[in-house]
């Protein structure tokens, strides 16, 4: 087999998810995110159109900036009855050894022609690139979804325009701990059908 096919598949086979809680608190490179941003620039695109968009959060002092606003927008735009001070501390507390925090965006462009479902797709193709990427350079990532990251306050935090979506929240850091063996549920022929 190709020595450069066995390379990328224990790359895609020995990338692990690696919840923030599990970060050591070591500061990541300039470099070395600058490479990993670089990577997703490289995802494929339907007409070029090159949806992704990254907002970083650089240095744990931003990180914490960021959850601050987070947890305040989660404070903000929950009624008092459904408010649970649990989940506020939770979004406050989550990237406390966080290095840095991408929040990963598909800018929807002005050509209708192209679905949003393919842009949505090249987004999250970038992102992947970044998780290659960052696991490939020692790095532990969690992509994160909860809080508010979908809701609407969020993206009017970021001044964002309303066809364009936040996609996840990229925590980024180092963990000390052993990453977990991976697994799949099935296998791919159990996921797959051929037609000849």
């Amino acid at each position: 087999m190709n020595e450069k096919l066995n390379i990328l598949e224990d790359i895609i086979k020995n990338r692990r998810t690696v919840k923030p809680e599990e970060f050591n608190g070591k500061e990541i490179e300039d470099a070395v995110v600058e490479k990993i941003l670089e990577s997703a620039n490289w995802a494929p695109t339907h007409g070029m159109t090159e949806p992704w968009r990254f907002i970083v959060y650089a240095g744990n002092a931003a990180v914490r900036k960021f959850a601050l606003m987070h947890a305040e927008i989660y404070k903000s735009e929950t009624p008092a009855e459904h408010f649970l001070q649990k989940k506020y501390d939770a979004i406050l507390q989550k990237p406390a050894l966080t290095s840095h925090l991408i929040v990963m965006v598909m800018k929807r462009g002005d050509r209708d022609n192209i679905p949003e479902q393919e842009e949505l797709a090249a987004t999250a193709c970038a992102a992947q690139n970044i998780l290659l990427t960052a696991s490939t350079s020692g790095l532990a990532v969690y992509w994160g979804t909860g809080g508010m990251t979908y809701h609407d306050a969020m993206k009017k935090q970021f001044e964002l325009g309303e066809r364009d979506k936040i996609i996840g929240l990229l925590y980024l850091g180092y963990s000390d701990k052993p990453h977990p063996e991976g697994s799949r549920n099935s296998t791919i022929e159990e996921k797959t059908r051929i037609i000849k």
